[in-house]
């Protein structure tokens, strides 16, 4: 190697293809992890369904839900779950929660389509749900898409009824019309936005009769009885419910090499099952770790399940008063990473990104020092510090990773929890894997982003 080589080697910063880099080791265990992320997937296809999984793959890992004022000792694995929609678990340190605690934040709701309080209609002999859209979506992507149904309807008596169809072989699936392209001439003349109106965006449910046709409303009836018929709900039912409508489906691998997975509802599930197989894997924390699953991100983290609820602060101050230790002083000496997606370099729509700056595919976990939009809006923005402080950590483990943002300047942007966590005076970092197709009903992602973000999760976890 010349002088010169020696001193670009030494100076300048040359992000390097991660498979140019992975060893047989390494991508035999990307390989098995993946696996085991896309059958997570499959199973979570709700914040509710996510808690679930979580709780089942927890406690088979010696986790115990966690009942207040119970004795804790280092190396104790514990869970609380809030109000089935968001989980926190904990893995109790040798290190006194003075010390702070390492802690991993990411979300398990998806942009997707809730069902309206008063859903069911008829038109046309045609019957219908009606929806309300959920968090950003671009609705032209949501039409001819098979769609599923889940979430749970608390009938009149108080009872609580979990309603899953679409998913199983053999069962129904829905659908929401299009305009043929016949008649679409002046559709086709509009915004992408403006196209699809929300109210278009009508969940085709049936079309036969009930028996009676003295009887009005014969369409909507006919699908009212069928429900009643296999989960004992009344129209009246359906205002205290939570039903959501998801692209029906399992992911899947993509690509000849199959260097991709493709599915619903990988923002931001593809790091919250990071932070989950990191905290499993961890080995002996010093610091307490938490992972958690939160709710309501795609909508502003509001809500008794979102990141600004006080269900965190709940927990965490039961955990250092376990110990006799402030709440505010474990804070003001915790680090979180705020793990969440961002947006992959896509050459198809290049005039969106800055190139310079943008996460690729297969270059590792991509690590954002701010989102937020404009001049930094809405942002935590990490401090020098903190940076260098992961990077030192992901270079010293073998973690793969570049730094990231969201777009060109003012062509958008977005945010996270970790603004959240900041408030709370918690040293906060966003970090996550590179999607392309963000918020479409399918998502793309690349296995070995999936698995440096795992890597990351696990090393902070341990070490930081």
């Amino acid at each position: 190697m010349t002088k010169k080589n020696e001193l670009a080697e030494k100076l300048l910063y040359q992000p390097k293809n991660g498979y140019d880099r992975l060893s047989d080791d390494d991508r035999r265990e990307m390989e098995r992890y993946c696996a085991d992320y896309m059958s997570f997937l499959d199973r979570g296809k709700t914040e509710r369904l996510c808690v679930d999984c979580c709780v089942e793959l927890a406690e088979a890992r010696g986790f115990r839900e966690y009942v207040p004022g119970m004795a804790l000792h280092a190396g104790d694995r514990v869970y609380c779950n809030n109000r089935g929609k968001s989980i926190l678990l904990a893995v109790i340190g040798t290190e006194s929660l003075s010390a702070g605690a390492n802690i991993g934040a990411a979300h398990t709701d998806s942009p997707r389509l809730d069902l309206k309080p008063r859903a069911l209609y008829e038109d046309a002999e045609l019957a219908f749900f009606k929806t309300h859209h959920y968090g950003g979506i671009r609705k032209y992507q949501w039409v001819t898409v098979p769609l599923a149904l889940h979430g749970v309807v608390v009938r009149g008596d108080g009872s609580v009824v979990a309603v899953h169809i679409g998913e199983e072989p053999g069962e129904p699936q829905f659908i929401i019309n299009d305009l043929l392209p016949h008649l679409g001439r002046e559709q086709s003349k509009k915004p992408l936005g403006e196209a699809i109106p929300s109210e278009s965006l009508n969940v085709l449910v049936g079309s036969v009769p009930f028996v009676d046709e003295e009887v009005k409303n014969r369409f909507k009836l006919g699908v009212l009885q069928l429900l009643h018929e296999k989960y004992g709900v009344t129209e009246e039912d359906f205002i205290s419910a939570e039903l959501e409508v998801v692209p029906a489906g399992r992911s899947a691998e993509v690509g000849f090499d199959r260097s991709f997975i493709s599915g619903y509802g990988q923002d931001d599930r593809v790091c919250a099952y990071a932070e989950l197989a990191g905290i499993f894997d961890a080995k002996q924390p010093k610091k307490t770790a938490v992972c958690i699953f939160a709710d309501k991100e795609e909508i502003g983290s509001e809500g008794v399940s979102g990141m600004k609820s006080a269900a965190f602060e709940r927990f965490m101050g039961d955990l250092c008063a376990s110990q006799g230790v402030s709440l505010a002083e474990c804070f003001a000496h915790s680090f979180c990473l705020s793990a969440d997606v961002t947006a992959a370099y896509d050459p198809n729509f290049a005039d969106v990104y800055d190139k310079k700056n943008a996460a690729f595919v297969n270059y590792g976990v991509g690590l954002c020092k701010y989102t937020g939009a404009g001049g930094k809006s809405g942002a935590s923005d990490a401090s020098a510090e903190l940076v260098g402080k992961v990077r030192a950590l992901c270079n010293d483990n073998g973690v793969f990773w570049q730094m990231a943002e969201l777009g060109k300047t003012d062509a958008g942007g977005g945010g996270t929890v970790a603004k959240f966590m900041a408030e709370r005076n918690i040293d906060t970092l966003d970090a996550g894997v590179p999607v392309l197709s963000m918020h479409a009903p399918r998502e793309t992602v690349a296995k070995l982003d999936c698995y440096m973000t795992y890597k990351l999760m696990r090393t902070i976890f341990e070490q930081a």
